[in-house]
Parts: C-alpha cells; sequence; structure tokens
C-alpha cells in the first residue's frame, strides 16, 4: 500500500473548518505560526548543543594531534559518542518536538481559530476535545463558552419576539375596540369601557414587570432592606389571596415553625415573589385541593416553600420555568396565566436577596417552589 493511501486526506487534517473556506485559511495561518514558534524553540536549544558538540570534536581532535611523532592511538568510542552526541540531542528534540506540536499546537490552533470566528459572530464553531489534560479542559471550556453565547444569544432573540407576541395582543384588542366605538359598531358602554381598560392594565403590567426584570438583572434594582417577620409576612399573603381562594375552591393554609423567625429583606419585593408564586399555585389547583405556603429554619437561615397539590410540571419543562415568557402551555393562551414574567422576576428578586429557589414537581400530585434566603 502507498504512503498516500496511508496519509490522512486534507479534509479529515482541516476537521469542520473544511466547510468554512475563510477558517480553515485561517487555521492554517495559526497552524505554521504555532509551528516556526516550536521550530525556533528547538533551534534556540539546539545552537548551543551544536557549540558543545564542535568544542568537544575540537578538543578531542587536538588530544590526539598532540601524540609523540610514530606514535598512534585508536578513536576512543567514548569520544565519538561525545562527539555525535549533540546531534542525537537534536535529532531527539525535533522528533519529540513534532511530537508535541501534534498534541498542542494543533489543539491550540483550532481554539485560536476558532475563538477568531466567536469574534465574528459565527456561535456554531466548536473545537475537537483532544490533546494533553490542559488543553483539553482549555478545549472543553471554550466549547462549554461558545454554548452559552449561543444560548444567551438565542434567549435573546426569544424574548424580542416574545414582547412583541404579549404587546400584540392587548394592542390588537384595543385597536378593534376603538374602531368599533369610531364607526358606531360598539356602544360606548361602561362594559365596554371596562374591557378596554382592563388591555391597558395588562399592557402596564407587562411593561412594569420588563422594567423590574431588568433593572434586576443589571443589579440596578433598590431594595429597602429591613427586618421582616416571616409569619406575618405570610399571613399578609393570605389575607391578599384569599378572596380568590375561596372562590376557586381551595384550602389557603400558613404554617410557619417560629413565629418569631425574621429575615433582612425587603418586604415589598418578597410580598411580590409570594404574590407570583402563590397566584401560580391558586391557578392550577384544583377544587378542594391545598396550597401551603410553610416557612422554617434552615443551616442558609430560611426556608419558604409554597407547595400546591396541583397538575404538576412536566420533567422537560422544569430547567426552563424561570426563564422569561416560559410557559408549559405551548398554546401561550393569555388565559392560562399572565405575562409569563412572574418566576423569572421571582428568580431575580431572590438572587437579589442572596437567596436560592428551586422547584420540585411531580405530575398529578403538585408542585413546591423551595426559597432558601440568608438572615
Amino acid at each position: 500500500m502507498s504512503s498516500n493511501q496511508n496519509k490522512p486526506s486534507k479534509e479529515k487534517r482541516w476537521g469542520r473548518w473544511r466547510h468554512f473556506p475563510h477558517h480553515r485559511t485561517d487555521h492554517e495561518s495559526k497552524s505554521r505560526f504555532l509551528w516556526f514558534r516550536f521550530i525556533g524553540f528547538f533551534l534556540f536549544i539546539s545552537i548551543p548543543l551544536l557549540a558543545v558538540g564542535g568544542f568537544i570534536g575540537a578538543m578531542y581532535r587536538m588530544n590526539g594531534m598532540m601524540m609523540p611523532f610514530g606514535h598512534s592511538r585508536s578513536p576512543s568510542p567514548f569520544g565519538l559518542l561525545f562527539c555525535g552526541a549533540p546531534i542525537l540531542i537534536i535529532g531527539a528534540l525535533i522528533y519529540f518536538g513534532t511530537r508535541a506540536f501534534r498534541k498542542m499546537g494543533t489543539p491550540l490552533a483550532n481554539v485560536m481559530t476558532a475563538a477568531d470566528a466567536v469574534a465574528e459572530g459565527d456561535l456554531s464553531v466548536r473545537v475537537p476535545e483532544r490533546g494533553p489534560g490542559e488543553i483539553r479542559r482549555l478545549s472543553e471550556s471554550f466549547n462549554r463558552m461558545v454554548d452559552e453565547l449561543a444560548r444567551a444569544d438565542q434567549q435573546r432573540r426569544n424574548m424580542t419576539a416574545d414582547v412583541a407576541h404579549e404587546l400584540r395582543t392587548p394592542i390588537h384588542i384595543l385597536r378593534g375596540n376603538l374602531e368599533g366605538l369610531l364607526d358606531g359598531v360598539y356602544e360606548a358602554t361602561p362594559e365596554q369601557i371596562e374591557s378596554m381598560l382592563d388591555e391597558t392594565r395588562l399592557l402596564s403590567r407587562l411593561v412594569d414587570d420588563l422594567q423590574t426584570i431588568s433593572l434586576a438583572e443589571a443589579g440596578q434594582l433598590h431594595l429597602n432592606v429591613e427586618q421582616v417577620n416571616i409569619a406575618e409576612l405570610l399571613a399578609d399573603v393570605r389575607t391578599s389571596f384569599i378572596g380568590q381562594a375561596e372562590e376557586a375552591g381551595v384550602n389557603l393554609v400558613v404554617d410557619v415553625d417560629d413565629a418569631d423567625l425574621t429575615v433582612n429583606a425587603d418586604a415589598g419585593r418578597l410580598d411580590q415573589i409570594l404574590g407570583n408564586l402563590v397566584g401560580n399555585a391558586l391557578r392550577y389547583t384544583p377544587v378542594d385541593a391545598c396550597v401551603c405556603l410553610e416557612a422554617e429554619s434552615s443551616p442558609m437561615g430560611v426556608r419558604l416553600r409554597i407547595r400546591d397539590e396541583g397538575q404538576g410540571i412536566p420533567p422537560e419543562d422544569i430547567p426552563f420555568i424561570f426563564e422569561r415568557f416560559y410557559r408549559a402551555d405551548k398554546s401561550r393562551s393569555r388565559k392560562g396565566g399572565g405575562s409569563g414574567l412572574g418566576l423569572a422576576i421571582a428568580k431575580q428578586l431572590i438572587q437579589l436577596h442572596q437567596g436560592k429557589i428551586s422547584v420540585e414537581s411531580e405530575l398529578g400530585k403538585g408542585t413546591t417552589f423551595i426559597i432558601d434566603l440568608p438572615r
């Protein structure tokens, strides 16, 4: 079999860059750059080795020339070994240097090329995760970084589409009703005006929610931190939702193991967080079931649980429920929920309080949101 058959094709050598001519050329340039650096390093090492070899050879020859006339001495194998050692060492350096370049230089060139591609906006690029331990971890870290960048970019695009979707419906309703009033199709009855006012409230709430989450993510949302009694906070939340709970036929229960349990937090923001969670729980809890607000001490400080006996959340939706506008209901019905920002806002506000929020759910048995807050 010929050597050309064993040699990998150019397409295989360049891997994924074969589909991107510009990136492939850039990859070749970076590979040459790193190769010349490797060669330069080994040449720098070989110069003193050659000098040492030449010096030893000269001394060995001079020693032979200084022998008395008529006397001869066979060359010492050790002397020849000393003379040839630098050349052998240089050959070994070239061999191992080439192997080192293949293990380290090529993966580094891949990362450098991919970084340039990402800088130009190509978030589909990935690098092969191979090479020595540290180089492989660098490639893995780079791929994770690009995955996160791609995910953030997709979320930004989705948010733009979601905001447009959420704004379009109330605006169309308002426009249709106003045009109907102007054309005489509808009468300006209190009911008609109240319906349009509801749409303006929806728009106002959506804008307020967007402003809240934007300020929270930017770290610019001001918190009025004070001592908050957890028992009183949960009692206030129950009072706010007891009418809605009774109308839905749901039992709303508060269970606090210590009436003196307190945290340093913004009472208004905590009320907003719990309001979002309780509102969601009541919306998806059937008649005669229970929604429980529980509080207890924890190693972190205080743990709150908002537990319902509702329909639960599908396992595939749990990782995404704290994202903006995400709904397990893919139909995106406005009757099935609010703006889709409540849980995203709750997560951002909890993080501003240096706390954590998580969720546990089982289909058909209910959902529990767990909030850990430092004291």
